[in-house]
């Protein structure tokens, strides 16, 4: 097996145990970006090979500092990383190069890693297809004609396409976990707080998205998730760090499941796609596990309220100071226009009301979690579309009201900050993958991972069909 095809984990070891090289596994991998990027557009502002090279070298001799010791990463081009350049997908920042880490890449940085370059990302992250006027469009590995999803669509293609060992992600409104399912590999979205971000702009009512790991196993996915986990005194709501790949081994006899499908058809979902999560969930009944199907346990019109009324005052807040200055305005795509208008538009009642509803849906789960271990929905409502879209019109003959409406059943997940984790369910008659959500109680994350990790002993989709590159 090439050095490119191997798991994160699987080099850490052989680095480890000296049976490797860093500058090896980055030689295998700098190949391997030479041979498909130009096809994919995953990995953009790659760095030059010489002084990755000399930089891999370095870590031959050295004494490793961590997990990702000489592994070599890119960092999603939403994370901000000292000396390279970071755009966040939009032309106002076409030539930003940060004077310092944010903390998810100080964390990974730490841990060894030597950063290649960065991931494509739609433009602010928003939409779940990475493209932007900075570096075009990423495209599908399994489909060149195809999305590869996003936000964090160049990390999954850059994984499936095995440019990189692991990958990191953020997750807002499903960018770790819908790439994930389109591109056959795994992302997880932790608890809320469990990935600190940085003391910056507003740290309490800024609860909706979190970065988190993604990986072609979910030992990949546990260990890079040890590595960005662990509070920031700086920032509230902090969780505990630990040792998720020590926890993997769970036994699922006993466990229960509950199903909840397309929401009692709340949630249009193409031919095919539940299919294939019900052929998924027969693979947790056979390790098993009770799977029992659920009538929603909550209005999906509610759930999508709350979402758009929180979200939308996020982005009103946050991007306020680009809004105001017009040259700046006239330079944001119009998805991110339309998000700040939104919610420039709301009052606080509004806002009060949409945070009590979800008040309300956290202590439902709560109590649902008393009876069930996990809850799980279809990653995606439709399969990897034309790489020409902006975003789907329709699906199955309804009408998507917004540039995100398609990503609705990733709500219920997103909206109270569930650990979820998007496991491969395997390919469509059309050759595309698809992918299903698991998901606990809050702070349940070493338990929905090591249920991750058994089904990933009895399927491993990403080994089992990579793409044809």
């Amino acid at each position: 097996m090439e050095l490119y095809q191997r798991t994160a984990s699987d080099l850490a070891r052989m680095i480890a145990a000296k049976a490797v090289a860093p500058s090896e596994v980055m030689a295998a991998h700098l190949a391997r970006i030479a041979k498909v990027n130009g096809a994919v557009n995953a990995v953009i502002s790659l760095r030059d090979a010489d002084v990755l090279m000399a930089e891999a070298r370095a870590a031959d001799d050295a004494q490793p500092q961590g997990w990702l010791h000489g592994l070599p990463l890119a960092v999603k081009d939403l994370c901000a990383t000292k000396g390279l350049r970071t755009t966040y997908g939009s032309p106002l920042f076409a030539d930003f190069v940060p004077a310092k880490d944010d903390l998810l890449a100080a964390r990974m940085r730490a841990a060894g890693a030597i950063f290649i370059g960065k991931t494509n990302t739609p433009e602010w992250g928003h939409g779940s297809h990475s493209f932007n006027p900075v570096f075009g469009v990423t495209r599908n590995p399994y489909d060149l004609s195809r999305t590869a999803g996003g936000s964090s669509g160049g990390a999954a293609a850059g994984l499936a396409a095995r440019m990189l060992p692991v990958a990191d992600g953020s997750d807002m409104m499903g960018s770790l976990r819908n790439p994930a399912a389109f591109c056959n590999v795994y992302g997880f979205r932790p608890s809320y707080g469990l990935v600190p971000g940085d003391a910056e702009g507003d740290t309490f009512l800024a609860t909706l998205a979190t970065e988190g790991p993604m990986g072609r196993s979910v030992e990949d996915v546990a260990r890079l998730l040890t590595v960005q986990a662990g509070a920031n005194p700086e920032v509230p709501f902090g969780r505990t760090a630990e040792d998720f790949a020590d926890r993997l081994r769970v036994d699922l006899r006993g466990k229960r499941i509950a199903w909840l499908g397309d929401w009692g058809g709340a949630y249009p979902t193409e031919p095919g796609i539940l299919a294939l999560c019900e052929a998924g969930l027969q693979v947790f009944g056979d390790l098993g596990t009770a799977v029992e199907a659920l009538q929603p346990p909550f209005p999906a019109a509610k759930l999508w309220q709350a979402w758009t009324t929180l979200r939308a005052m996020l982005n009103a807040g946050g991007m306020k100071a680009l809004y105001d200055a017009p040259k700046k305005r006239a330079q944001l795509k119009p998805e991110t226009i339309w998000e700040i208008e939104q919610g420039q538009s709301l009052g606080a009642q509004a806002v009060y009301e949409a945070s009590v509803f979800r008040s309300r849906y956290y202590a439902h789960m709560a109590r649902l979690f008393t009876r069930f271990d996990a809850v799980v929905l279809p990653t995606a409502q439709v399969w990897p579309f034309p790489v020409e879209w902006r975003w789907p019109q329709s699906i199955n003959g309804v009408a998507m009201d917004t540039y995100h409406r398609w990503m609705e059943v990733v709500i219920p997940i997103s909206l109270i900050g569930l650990p979820a984790l998007s496991l491969p369910v395997g390919f469509g008659a059309n050759g595309l993958p698809m992918g299903m959500q698991i998901a606990g109680p809050v702070g349940a994350d070493a338990a929905i991972l090591g249920m991750g990790q058994a089904y990933h002993e009895a399927t491993d989709w990403p080994a089992k069909r990579p793409p044809a590159l």
